[in-house]
């Protein structure tokens, strides 16, 4: 009993001692079956959407939120009970969306490139070239792989003619 609060305090203290500037958007639990990828996709679509986010990033975040969800779903349950559940969390930093995928399984994710002829591997390839930023962490109760777009740019003002303009 002792190691199971010990578990949950390491747990609470990791979902809820975030970067103040970090507000969660939304967050969804689905169960571990391939039916659910499109739902995932809908829940982040749509997140980005109602949070007016930048040009393309809707898209992008839905492609990259299937792969994971398909990762965690093909590759994180090895030894892990089909009833497991998968958490993906929706996040603000600033100008930066996060999406974090997290799992059961603490396998952590290979980086790898598919020949021409595989059918598979070229998930993490893609998450890593369209995202800002992108990684796992691991905790006591799985893994989360989480990847980072820029989807509130924020405005750049041009004040090098206020330069010029002084010094003529």
């Amino acid at each position: 009993m002792e190691e199971a609060l010990k578990a949950i305090a390491v747990l609470t203290r990791y979902r809820y001692t975030m970067d103040p500037d970090f507000c969660v958007l939304g967050e969804k639990w689905i169960p571990r079956a391939a039916k659910n990828v499109a739902s995932a996709r809908r829940f982040v679509r749509d997140l980005a959407a109602d949070w007016n986010t930048a040009e393309d990033t809707q898209e992008i975040a839905e492609l990259l939120t299937s792969e994971l969800v398909t990762n965690a779903i093909a590759y994180g349950a090895a030894d892990v009970p089909a009833t497991r559940t998968i958490r993906i969390t929706v996040g603000r930093d600033g100008e930066m969306m996060t999406v974090d995928v997290y799992d059961s399984c603490t396998a952590t994710p290979r980086l790898r490139r598919a020949t021409h002829m595989e059918t598979s591997g070229r998930g993490l390839p893609i998450v890593k070239d369209l995202s800002h930023n992108w990684g796992w962490t691991l905790n006591p109760y799985g893994k989360s792989v989480w990847f980072q777009l820029v989807a509130w740019p924020t405005v750049q003002t041009d004040h090098s003619w206020l330069a010029q303009e002084r010094s003529s």
